[in-house]
């Protein structure tokens, strides 16, 4: 995907996801998308390209940079357990919303069982 669709992909996608909001603690050049308080997503150009970091397993955010030309290390974040996804032809509109979901259920399954939106186990 290029330019600012893959950004506008990701935040579709979670916009759908239960609970989830947008909110702007960085100021207006961070769109930052939280579940039950806790960060899965953000949005920024502060580099000049639109940029979209999200969680990721370790073992996945890896092999994901392997195979993927146009995802790296999280900007400005723990590079083994975020990745960033920059717009290239490697990365399709699919991919996009497996991964904003994929971010969501681990931040999910690390809230208290009472506070869960969705059973993570049985999500999608």
């Amino acid at each position: 995907m290029r330019g600012t669709k893959q950004q506008e992909r990701a935040a579709a996608r979670a916009q759908e996801l239960p609970g989830a909001s947008l909110e702007h603690p960085f100021g207006a050049d961070w769109d930052v998308f939280k579940v039950r308080g806790k960060v899965f997503m953000l949005l920024t150009h502060v580099t000049g390209e639109p940029m979209v970091i999200l969680k990721a397993e370790p073992g996945e955010a890896k092999a994901l940079r392997e195979s993927f030309e146009h995802i790296t290390p999280g900007y400005h974040m723990n590079k083994q357990h975020w990745i960033t996804l920059t717009p290239g032809d490697d990365i399709d509109a699919t991919l996009v919303d497996d991964l904003v979901t994929e971010s969501y259920l681990l931040v999910v399954e690390k809230l208290p069982k009472d506070q869960q939106p969705v059973d993570p186990n049985r999500f999608g």
